[in-house]
């Protein structure tokens, strides 16, 4: 099962959610803003691992993030075999902030 770390108010993380829907046998998507126990995990993995180095030089937070079960972390959805947002697979923003399903 692959653990996903994100949030509702980030677009790319529902984008991203969307597409998992139905598929928990696959996905455990983990919404860092619901419990503080959850924020505290997602920074004690983006602080230890060099795969956020270039997120935190940037200031990106890092979602959302994949960590796969042999433990590999990637900030890349494809390595999930998911689509990332802003891609020509992908929705426009509009789309998105029209409520667009999938978006």
């Amino acid at each position: 099962m692959i653990r996903i770390y994100g949030m509702p108010s980030c677009s790319y993380c529902d984008f991203i959610h969307e597409q998992i829907a139905g598929r928990e046998d696959e996905f455990e998507y983990i919404n860092i803003a619901e419990h503080i126990r959850f924020l505290s995990a997602f920074i004690r993995l983006r602080d230890t691992n060099p795969v956020f180095d270039r997120m935190k030089e940037i200031g990106d937070v890092g979602i959302p993030a994949f960590v796969f079960e042999d433990g590999r972390v990637s900030i890349d959805p494809a390595d999930a075999g998911l689509i990332e947002y802003g891609s020509a697979a992908a929705c426009s923003v509009e789309d998105h902030k029209s409520g667009r399903k999938g978006c």
